[in-house]
């Protein structure tokens, strides 16, 4: 996957790990890195993140909810 390739869900389901960065997790998405983070930082990010060390990533399994439609758990 090139960084400007779109990943299918089922790539992102079955390859992807557990977390990922801001910036991969943005490509899948279809926004630009820099917009993913300015929604996290406002608290008005559409996919968990945990800190991990002095960064966060993205979990991948709220991503694959996100990109197949489900509605965000209560």
């Amino acid at each position: 996957m090139t960084q400007s390739q779109r990943p299918t869900l089922t790539e992102i389901r079955t390859k992807w790990p557990a977390t990922v960065a801001i910036a991969k997790a943005a490509v899948a998405i279809g926004c630009s890195s820099s917009y993913l983070y300015d929604q996290i930082r406002k608290g008005n990010s559409p996919v968990k993140t945990i800190p991990v060390g002095k960064r966060r990533v993205v979990v991948t399994a709220d991503l694959v909810r996100l990109l197949s439609g489900e509605e965000l758990a209560a």
